[in-house]
């Protein structure tokens, strides 16, 4: 990916040079990794990750200690930097086009665990959205396990498509999609409850490809193999494929963010299209 050279956000707080302080996550690992089995990639599960890990925090206090980044780290969070401009840029010109007033979220990136509006999280979480405090967490040591544990392939464009879909949380939250998909799982069974959920995280795919699109016809920035690693990514992280590596089954009912197939679809319509209204996962999913 073609990134050097563009303007960063200020949005972001790098905390990765930080470690301890606050509460510390006791067995927050195993936990953590149970979640990002299950909701890979977070979404609105940032609050479910909260009350999860809530329940098995302890309460020990830890000393700050800091430490410098290294040059890869630096070069990493720059990247990372130019990708949120690259979403502000991108979403700030749909919703002028859709006549709407646009908020960017912040960026946190973190090392180990993370305190949010969701409650307490660890890097074994995944990247996930807050939509109680409109942040996206992401520890970068994820991506490593995304390739080593679930064979993504490797690749900035894995970062970019991870970073967008998250963002498309903020989206869902901005439009009120978030609220309405909340409102209706109310009374539902779980399963019915979990085909919306799914939907939720599909248009999340969708809204990663549509910034995909936007984001090349502004800065040119694809490079040959780039599409191949976010369908990679996608693919990696389908409930089918993870239930299939963990469990040996699948269990279609408890699905809550869609399988390889569907996110490797909506990713490429959004991709394809370059048009928002052709998100409506909710009505083409029921």
């Amino acid at each position: 990916m073609k990134w050097i050279g563009r303007r960063q956000s200020d949005n972001v707080d790098d905390r990765r040079g930080m470690s301890g302080g606050g509460k510390t996550l006791i067995g927050g690992g195993v936990i953590g990794i149970v979640i990002l089995l299950l909701n890979a990639f977070g979404g609105e599960n940032g609050q479910m990750i909260g009350n999860i890990l809530q329940q098995t925090q302890g309460q020990q206090g830890a000393p700050t200690e800091e430490r410098a980044l290294t040059p890869e780290e630096v070069k990493e969070g720059e990247f990372v930097k130019t990708l949120l401009a690259d979403n502000e840029d991108v979403w700030t010109k749909i919703f002028q086009e859709n006549n709407l007033t646009f908020e960017a979220p912040k960026l946190v990136l973190f090392s180990g665990q993370v305190q949010t509006a969701c409650g307490g999280a660890s890097s074994a979480s995944g990247p996930f959205y807050c939509p109680g405090d409109r942040v996206i967490y992401m520890d970068m040591t994820f991506f490593e396990e995304l390739r080593t544990k679930f064979g993504a392939e490797g690749g900035d464009f894995a970062v970019a498509y991870v970073l967008a879909h998250e963002y498309g949380h903020h989206i869902q939250t901005l439009l009120g999609t978030s609220a309405k998909m909340r409102q209706a799982q109310e009374g539902k069974s779980e399963a019915e409850a979990n085909k919306l959920s799914v939907a939720l995280e599909l248009q999340a795919d969708f809204y990663a490809g549509l910034w995909t699109h936007y984001n090349e016809k502004q800065n040119a920035m694809l490079e040959p193999g780039d599409i191949e690693e976010a369908l990679s990514a996608a693919n990696a992280v389908g409930d089918d494929a993870i239930q299939k590596k963990m469990q040996g089954q699948v269990v279609p009912d408890s699905f809550t963010h869609g399988t390889s197939e569907q996110r490797m679809y909506w990713f490429n319509r959004g991709f394809k299209s370059g048009d928002i209204r052709q998100g409506d996962t909710f009505s083409e999913l029921n």
